[in-house]
């Protein structure tokens, strides 16, 4: 008989099957990954807020990419570890919910965060002389809470339709997380108006966030191309090369991942895929990010030195 999702207490996450072994290595190398991530954007946030001659738009909207990404792992990486350690792999369906919903939502907001980090990049180069005058405190405010509500937003109607969904199949999740494709396979309904909402979401997000990069980056590339020297061309798209990098990673797993109907192929290759997106790359971008700024990497410098002192 079909049971309705406020009726289920709990779903089950398969995780990873894996030897004793290899649960340990995996919980070993986890957890590792889990806290570098952490250091390595709460370093960001308090160089951004400790140094001074950082206190400019493109470093307020990079503290507040990291705070995103920190959030990002905090999600889901927390409860795979405790399913590791203990094997406990039970989760309460309203907490499946509740994760499924901001895991969705903070990668939603990322997406808009870095079409309003590129429209700060377009400024930057192609309108010096008004770039402070416009990009003031209260417009960078502005673009962050925009960015927070539209993920959240974006998110909610697919969330909503799979709260009202009956299951009357296994209540094992093939997956680490509560991911959107993973859950819904579980119903016993026709699921095809939540993958439609789901896509057209995904879809809207997606285009809506990369025509605004896009098209802040023709206009930065055309601007470049009239500089005249070499030097003066290399030293201006680097402060865009870091933005760009971390834009081409982030945007290419994730339309790889949720901008296509029924979108699970896979269970299992989807898990590697979701490590990608939801582990790796969030601890690559701070790297890519202090790696390629000069002013980042010279703050570090201070305050590491500073301490020692």
């Amino acid at each position: 008989m079909a049971t309705n999702v406020t009726d289920l207490i709990y779903f089950t996450l398969l995780g990873f099957q894996t030897s004793p072994l290899l649960r340990t290595i995996l919980i070993v190398i986890f957890s590792f990954a889990y806290l570098v991530t952490l250091l390595e954007n709460a370093m960001i946030i308090a160089i951004v807020r400790r140094d001074p001659k950082l206190h400019k738009p493109m470093y307020f909207f990079l503290s507040k990419l990291a705070c995103l990404e920190a959030t990002y792992v905090s999600i889901t990486v927390p409860k795979m570890l405790s399913d590791l350690i203990t094997g406990n792999h039970f989760i309460p369906v309203w907490g499946c919910l509740v994760q499924l919903y901001f895991f969705l939502s903070v990668g939603c907001t990322e997406c808009f965060l870095l079409a309003a980090m590129a429209y700060d990049r377009y400024i930057a180069i192609c309108n010096p002389l008004l770039y402070h005058s416009i990009m003031t405190y209260k417009l960078c405010w502005s673009l962050a809470g925009g960015s927070l509500f539209l993920g959240f937003l974006s998110c909610s109607f697919s969330i909503g339709l799979i709260a009202q969904l009956n299951f009357c199949r296994s209540k094992i999740i093939n997956h680490y997380l509560c991911d959107i494709s993973p859950v819904i396979h579980l119903s016993c309904e026709d699921i095809s108006t939540v993958e439609l909402v789901d896509f057209v979401s995904a879809v809207f997000v997606l285009i809506s966030s990369l025509v605004l990069i896009i098209i802040s980056y023709f206009y930065i590339i055309s601007t470049i191309k009239k500089i005249p020297s070499d030097q003066g061309w290399k030293k201006t798209f680097s402060t865009c090369a870091s933005h760009l990098m971390v834009v081409i990673l982030f945007f290419g797993t994730t339309i790889f991942m949720y901008a296509r109907p029924q979108a699970i192929d896979s269970f299992d290759s989807n898990k590697l895929l979701s490590i990608l997106y939801s582990f790796i790359i969030p601890m690559l971008n701070p790297v890519i990010y202090t790696w390629r700024n000069t002013d980042m990497r010279k703050s570090l410098k201070h305050m590491f030195y500073s301490r020692l002192l």
